[in-house]
């Protein structure tokens, strides 16, 4: 009796020793099919290479954010504006007859073999534009388009458009064109008076017909080089004042747009210079220039409304550029401005004061170094402008109002 009721005590002592047991081994011992294996500590390089791996990822992350900046968005923002343009334009030709030579003054001969004889002749040609408005005005330049018989315009969507001229301006190198519909894409024009040398500077277009194969303009980037630089004048275009950059200007990129950062247009591309030529055709060398975009607003309103920028006005003087031995005749340390040669009775000139022998050294705010500024700065001028102007006279300086009248000298 005593002995069962020993075993029957042991029994009741061993269950909760026995159960403290087994919730040891089920907390704290490792089985096959504890979930805990699939997650124990990897080797150290394993370790280290998915860290690194992330590191790459975040890296990525941020170079693909850096990828896309102001100048991307600007260039996205400006691309369906931008047009390819081809043109073919008549070209009249003269040259000497080589049998003239050996018939003299011949009346009988000279009538089948004349000295000079004239043939005319198609050629085509191309360049860039952008659109200026939703219904359809394009800028480029006067040497691109301004002569053309026949204009093709081509958009980034693949569609082609005859233009025509709406008007066209040698002096200043800008032509207006017009393709008929609505809604077209265009771009912003800026300010060119607010440019800051050393900022980036976009220039799109159509170097060399690439936009032919492509239907998209070429990008190029640089930076605004200089501003107000006056260059000598081509085919009695005059360059005054002009955006300097570096970004790549090539054939057939003329009278695409030059813009900054923000896709503001801020010149129209124009001429470039190469030591190899000097026609304004070559091969980029980092010396591009823009026409500013703040000039050719004003011609663009006078295009639209005339069709042609109207300078019929006179001043009545009749100049010439200081040399060296005029310079030294009237006591200037170098040659500088124009000398008044003669001034027409009853003209401006002679009503604002002039006399000859004055020597005039600037207009407005523009220094006035040889005749070529005084051309060029009458690009900008209409009639009843008045101009300011710095004289020498008897080695005294004075400043006397011009005012331009209507009227032919």
């Amino acid at each position: 009796m005593m002995n069962r009721r020993f075993l029957i005590l042991l029994l009741f002592l061993a269950i909760p020793l026995m159960a403290g047991f087994w919730a040891g081994y089920a907390v704290g011992t490792k089985h096959p099919s504890d979930e805990s294996l699939y997650h124990e500590e990897l080797p150290a390089a394993t370790t280290a290479a998915y860290r690194e791996g992330a590191e790459r990822d975040s890296l990525a992350d941020q170079l693909m954010a850096q990828r896309r900046n102001s100048i991307t968005r600007a260039v996205a923002l400006a691309t369906p504006a931008v047009v390819g343009i081809n043109v073919t334009e008549v070209r009249e030709y003269t040259y000497r007859d080589p049998w003239s030579q050996f018939f003299g003054e011949d009346p009988f001969f000279n009538q089948f073999f004349g000295r000079n004889r004239t043939f005319r002749q198609e050629v085509k040609g191309l360049g860039s534009g952008f659109i200026i408005s939703a219904d359809g005005y394009i800028l480029t330049n006067d040497h691109v388009a301004g002569n053309a018989k026949q204009i093709t315009v081509t958009l980034t969507n693949k569609e082609k458009y005859n233009a025509k001229i709406v008007g066209t301006d040698q002096a200043s190198d800008i032509c207006l064109l017009k393709i008929e519909g609505k809604n077209f894409p265009y771009l912003r024009l800026g300010n060119s008076d607010d440019i800051i040398v050393g900022e980036w500077a976009i220039a799109m277009g159509n170097p060399f017909g690439l936009f032919e194969i492509s239907d998209k303009p070429t990008v190029t980037v640089g930076v605004i080089s200089a501003a107000g630089v006056n260059l000598s004048s081509q085919d009695n275009r005059y360059y005054r004042n002009m955006i300097q950059t570096d970004a790549a200007i090539n054939s057939g990129n003329s009278g695409g747009p030059l813009m900054n950062a923000i896709g503001e247009v801020i010149g129209v591309n124009a001429i470039i210079l190469n030591p190899s030529q000097n026609n304004g055709i070559g091969t980029n060398i980092g010396l591009g220039f823009a026409i500013p975009i703040n000039r050719v607003k004003s011609v663009i309103a006078d295009l639209k409304k005339n069709g042609k920028i109207e300078r019929n006005f006179w001043t009545g003087l009749e100049i010439q550029t200081v040399d060296a031995r005029v310079a030294r005749y009237f006591g200037l340390s170098k040659p500088e401005g124009v000398i008044v040669s003669d001034v027409k009775p009853g003209s401006p000139a002679e009503r604002a004061g002039f006399k000859p022998g004055d020597i005039i050294l600037g207009i407005n705010n523009d220094q006035v170094d040889n005749e070529d500024d005084i051309n060029s700065l009458l690009i900008d001028a209409r009639v009843g402008d008045v101009w300011k102007m710095k004289v020498l006279r008897d080695k005294k300086y004075l400043t006397m109002d011009l005012k331009l009248e209507k009227g032919s000298s």
